[in-house]
């Protein structure tokens, strides 16, 4: 009190409130029980619009990820080379190639996807 001017609430009373609360915020029975109910719809509001946000967040993030993204469009028949990742076991450290290859496309599937064939078949 000498610091703030103020009586000490604990913060469990914030939350749960007591009767020294309720009796300073001067709240009759039924706002008091009316309260906690208030608070509960407006937890449906919130998450939705946390749920929205979200959304809108992923989507422009989607967006700025596939301005920079250059389509290529394969056929059959096509030579293509295969990256090596640095998690696969063809790679064995760092002056190990990044490419392997070259491979040829057999079938290119809906969605990007190739399936490659070895020079030989």
């Amino acid at each position: 009190m000498l610091v703030y001017g103020t009586e000490v609430v604990n913060p469990v009373e914030v939350e749960i409130p007591s009767l020294r609360i309720i009796q300073e915020a001067e709240l009759d029975d039924a706002e008091w029980v009316k309260s906690p109910y208030e608070q509960l719809a407006l937890i449906d509001e919130k998450r939705t619009n946390t749920v929205c946000h979200g959304q809108l967040y992923q989507n422009r993030m989607s967006r700025a990820f596939n301005k920079r993204v250059k389509p290529r469009q394969f056929t059959p028949g096509q030579l293509v080379l295969k990256k090596t990742f640095p998690h696969q076991d063809e790679s064995k450290g760092k002056f190990s190639p990044n490419w392997q290859g070259p491979y040829m496309v057999h079938r290119v599937l809906t969605g990007g996807a190739l399936i490659l064939a070895e020079m030989d078949g």
